[in-house]
């Protein structure tokens, strides 16, 4: 089986990012899946080893991705020997770190030197005092790789739920939403479900933006005026997308059982059902993107850094759904590849790889 090589960027260094990654490299069966590079600081690892008693655990050091070893988890110094760790704290310092991780291993994913990205949680606020201008990995991605049409997507074993407004101001949401709108993510996550989770037909609730659907227009007209006709019209365009439903019964009544994924109107009305229901073990995946990048579904949780009790679950599953995206991928263009060669798309699941895409058109 080919084993893909991931790249994990470190994240905030003061988080617990490096003890999840760390449990989860720890796993031998991780080296049988993946060749694992970790885009970091041997000093930080060093630190939160002793931090959490972690014995008999290594990295590779290596200085580029072609280095790797096949076998190992490798490491990349991505910042400087004199990084301070203040657990726990967010700091100036730890911003930077996080960039600059970022934008190392970014780049070797745009090189086509690693398959696929795992990003380690950041803090929003210190990570832009270092000149990062975007409200997340999602944004800052989608500008990197110019993708116009992207989709965040919360994943785990039961549940997938996408969110048509991402990191906005709950005030602006009824303003940005729109037909158009809604059509193109519905678009992207019906492609994702088939391309990158391989369902054949997939089904997709569609939620409403207003309690209880709008009541008629009694308690908001954006059902009737923009959802509705956003989902007829992915209809006759073969896209099985069916409700609009009211966000409340729709989750206690256990209907996303029925339905390959959800797509909800903004980001919380999604997510704090989905972390509810898989907090522990979902995961972060950004649809609609060239390149595959994953995420545990966690934020940095400074309470919990140093303790050794941060569940590695969110990472380890990361790591495990972008191996099954890239093979997915690559299953996919195998079986449409003059399809997708005579529309110039193969790069897309190729990730630039292989002499095959030397016939591609711009």
């Amino acid at each position: 089986m080919e084993k893909y090589k991931i790249g994990i960027s470190h994240g905030d260094i003061n988080s617990i990012s490096y003890e999840v990654i760390i449990k989860v490299l720890s796993e031998p069966r991780i080296n049988e899946i993946c060749i694992p590079i970790l885009y970091g600081s041997p000093k930080v690892v060093a630190y939160h080893r002793k931090a959490i008693s972690v014995e008999n655990f290594s990295l590779n050091p290596v200085r580029t991705a072609e280095e790797a070893h096949p076998k190992r988890s490798n490491i990349i110094n991505c910042v400087d020997d004199d990084i301070r760790v203040e657990l726990g704290k967010s700091t100036p310092e730890a911003g930077a770190a996080a960039y600059a991780a970022l934008e190392c291993a970014v780049k070797s994913l745009s090189e086509n030197k690693i398959d696929a990205l795992v990003t380690g949680p950041i803090n929003k606020h210190n990570i832009q005092e270092s000149g990062f201008a975007f409200p997340g990995h999602t944004e800052y991605l989608a500008s990197k790789f110019n993708a116009t049409n992207y989709l965040m997507l919360l994943v785990s074993d039961n549940l997938r739920v996408g969110t048509v407004i991402g990191h906005s101001p709950i005030k602006d949401v009824a303003g940005l939403l729109s037909k158009e709108l809604i059509l193109r993510k519905l678009e992207v996550l019906e492609e994702s479900l088939r391309i990158d989770f391989g369902i054949t037909k997939p089904r997709i609730a569609v939620l409403s933006l207003n309690p209880h659907c709008g009541d008629m227009g009694v308690i908001g007209s954006e059902e009737s005026e923009i959802i509705v006709p956003a989902i007829e019209t992915a209809r006759n365009k073969k896209i099985m997308a069916l409700g609009p439903y009211a966000a409340d019964g729709f989750f206690g009544s256990d209907n996303y059982g029925k339905f390959d994924a959800v797509l909800a109107m903004y980001h919380d009305q999604g997510l704090a059902p989905f972390k509810a229901l898989s907090f522990e073990n979902g995961v972060n995946f950004t649809a609609g993107l060239p390149i595959v990048r994953t995420s545990p579904a966690h934020g940095t949780a400074y309470e919990l850094v140093g303790t050794g009790e941060a569940s590695e679950a969110s990472m380890r599953n990361a790591i495990y759904l972008a191996v099954d995206i890239c093979r997915n991928r690559k299953q996919y263009y195998e079986l449409h590849k003059n399809a997708l060669k005579s529309h110039g798309r193969s790069k897309e699941f190729m990730n630039g790889d292989d002499e095959i895409l030397l016939d591609d058109t711009e």
